[in-house]
């Protein structure tokens, strides 16, 4: 959709800035060759009763006025379609629309 190829795939980690303490596993992350990324990380214990969080971001630069101001859901809609596509989250939880939008 636009975004190039995938320049990054990885388990990501996160590291506290304040105390250095590194938190592992936090989730899969894909970062494309335009900066756009789909991360999905599993929030809850265990796998009963888990959420499946999916995080899109795009990148709009200052110059890229025709994008400024377009609803989060349509810009975001091609990425979207690749994550989900790609995942195939529709196919492992039977659900095709998400419980929350933010």
């Amino acid at each position: 959709g636009g975004h190039g190829q995938v320049a990054l795939a990885d388990d990501f980690s996160y590291t506290d800035p304040v105390d250095g303490s590194v938190a592992s596993g936090q989730g899969l992350r894909f970062v494309f060759a335009d900066g756009s990324r789909i991360i999905f990380r599993l929030s809850g214990t265990g796998s009963a009763g888990a959420t499946i969080r999916m995080y899109v971001e795009q990148y709009c630069g200052a110059e890229d006025t025709d994008k400024h101001g377009v609803d989060a859901q349509e810009a975001l809609a091609p990425l979207i379609a690749v994550a989900l596509d790609t995942s195939k989250l529709a196919e492992f939880t039977g659900r095709e629309s998400p419980t929350v939008i933010t």
